[in-house]
């Protein structure tokens, strides 16, 4: 393969087979649970389709601000939502939800969201430089052709690069920008962004906003990290009958769940090309300081 981002996507597709600013803050807000921070909303509302469904609010940031709970939520795909799944997410009163994946990915599992919610598509992979592999999800069935493909650090080598390429790649940068841009208007908020899983695309757009709020970076690696504890579990068959058929477990885990060093990965790429995290967004995604400073300002709490 000669791009990752394809891989990226190819392995969400895979799966088939197997409280803040009271004007923003919907009145209904008190009956979601009051979780610690990296909780899965998903799981204490009992959304089996949501697992990896999370508040980015409840950090302490390093001046000691905490970032406001109820405006912007991480998940991933919203499919299949049962009738009371629905019922059970709108207390979350979502104004938008921004979508992160390609088209192929929502064209076999598109949104189900709760009325009055708003679909913004950002196709964060747009510009990868290859289709993605069709037989992914034929390797893994055939586990030991994708020991001979992927095993010995193969397939981890190409998570850290398509990390890399979150950054500079035209769409990936574009996307984040409307993204961030769009987190800052306080109208359109509550909200939610999500790819497929809602650990890597995601991951980085939580962890670049969680940056510029001011959070520690171990406690945003923490963060990103939590995605193992509502991804992986959801994927346990399909990695058991895996190993099962002489696969090495190392390699539906990379492509289902998150490591370090993924993550290392693409904040290596932004100190090298931007300096930083301000600079990664003004330089990289073209969103001005005025509108950086609003984004503390909304998410910021004392």
């Amino acid at each position: 393969m000669n791009s990752i981002q394809a891989f990226l996507a190819s392995a969400a597709m895979a799966t088939l087979v197997m409280a803040g600013p009271a004007d923003v803050v919907p009145a209904s807000a008190a009956s979601l649970p009051h979780l610690e921070p990296g909780q899965s909303m998903g799981v204490a509302l009992g959304i089996p389709a949501a697992p990896n469904f999370r508040d980015v609010g409840g950090y302490v940031t390093v001046d000691g601000l905490t970032v406001a709970r109820g405006l912007v939520y991480r998940s991933g795909v919203f499919y299949p939502m049962s009738p009371e799944a629905m019922k059970q997410l709108e207390p979350a009163g979502l104004k938008n939800v921004y979508d992160l994946r390609t088209a192929a990915e929502i064209q076999v599992k598109p949104d189900q969201i709760p009325p009055g919610a708003q679909r913004t598509h950002l196709n964060v992979l747009a510009d990868s430089a290859t289709a993605a592999p069709a037989h992914l999800d034929a390797l893994m069935v055939e586990p030991m052709k994708a020991n001979a493909e992927l095993g010995e650090g193969r397939i981890e080598a190409q998570f850290i690069e398509g990390y890399r390429e979150f950054i500079h790649l035209p769409s990936a940068r574009e996307s984040y920008r409307v993204l961030f841009t769009s987190l800052a208007d306080s109208r359109n908020l509550p909200a939610v962004f999500h790819c497929t899983g809602g650990k890597d695309r995601t991951g980085w757009a939580s962890a670049a906003l969680l940056t510029l709020l001011g959070v520690p970076r171990e406690t945003v690696m923490q963060d990103y990290l939590r995605s193992n504890d509502y991804v992986l579990p959801q994927q346990a068959a399909v990695i058991d009958r895996f190993v099962a058929g002489g696969g090495s477990r190392n390699i539906p885990v990379a492509i289902f769940g998150v490591q370090a060093e993924y993550l290392e990965a693409a904040f290596d790429e932004m100190e090298t090309r931007y300096g930083g995290i301000e600079a990664y967004f003004s330089e990289g995604l073209g969103i001005d300081v005025a509108t950086q400073t609003k984004l503390r300002n909304l998410f910021l709490e004392e």
